[in-house]
């Protein structure tokens, strides 16, 4: 047995590495004064510069949530940041939460600020091939990217689920560049009929290319497990829409970034 170890583990070695590991850690950096503390996630079996894609976070700021979605985008090779829009320490829950998420929602140059300065540490970390970038987000993260993408970031995509879709400079549509993808939720009392219509109207007035998946049934947060199944609170969990949302979004990114 000593005797055909050696020959085992040849073998075994000529196949690689058996299992990859995902590095997830927080990275601190900042925004102009402020320090934020962000979550980075990456495959560290893949080899050289890979597409990068940034995730904004809800309304409570960074959580279990964010941090789930971008280890699952990192075992799909990409190199992930999750951004902190607050800053460090700033965990706001309800209805604080509001207040805080308010704030950015009100001042949109500071929130594009924000969200700039977290796309720029992903772009120039060593994992990433700046040319292949991608930014998703949830709830006030989804309006987030979409002011990441109207701020004419060059940027291969933005996927927004179940954020805020209205702008209030609409003609800022004009500079979005990159693909955008929007995963709304019918039902969602939070984005009234006219944002909905405005987004649509934005998007064709600014030649972009876009794609809006309405889920029947659907309400507000319909990703969040912990938001439970009870449509009648305005946000709710739904399965159908949540495992849908996932395959386009891969998909998606898939088409865009070349991986």
């Amino acid at each position: 047995m000593k005797a055909l170890l050696p020959s085992l583990l040849a073998v075994l070695g000529s196949f690689g590495p058996l299992a990859a590991a995902i590095v997830e850690k927080p990275l601190e950096y900042k925004s102009g004064d402020v320090v934020c503390e962000g979550w980075q996630a990456y495959d560290d079996a893949v080899t050289g510069p890979r597409p990068g894609v940034l995730v904004v976070h809800q309304w409570t700021g960074i959580s279990d949530h964010e941090k789930e979605a971008a280890r699952k985008l990192a075992a799909l090779g990409y190199n992930v940041l999750v951004a902190d829009i607050y800053g460090q320490g700033v965990r706001p829950q309800p209805p604080a939460a509001g207040k805080e998420a308010g704030k950015y929602k009100s001042d949109r140059p500071l929130l594009r600020a924000r969200v700039n300065a977290a796309l720029d540490v992903l772009s120039h970390d060593a994992r990433t091939d700046p040319s292949k970038l991608a930014a998703t987000g949830y709830c006030f993260g989804g309006t987030t990217v979409l002011e990441l993408a109207r701020s004419g970031t060059a940027l291969k995509g933005v996927v927004s689920f179940h954020g805020g879709l209205d702008s209030p400079t609409p003609a800022d549509g004009k500079n979005i560049k990159a693909k955008v993808l929007a995963l709304h939720g019918a039902d969602d009392p939070y984005v009234p009929a006219k944002d909905v219509a405005a987004f649509e109207a934005e998007m064709k007035a600014s030649g972009v290319d876009y794609k809006l998946v309405k889920y029947p049934g659907a309400v507000h947060s319909f990703t969040h497990k912990a938001a439970g199944i009870d449509n009648s609170k305005g946000a709710a969990y739904n399965a159908d829409a949540d495992r849908d949302s996932w395959f386009q979004m891969a998909q998606f990114l898939k088409s865009t970034l070349g991986r």
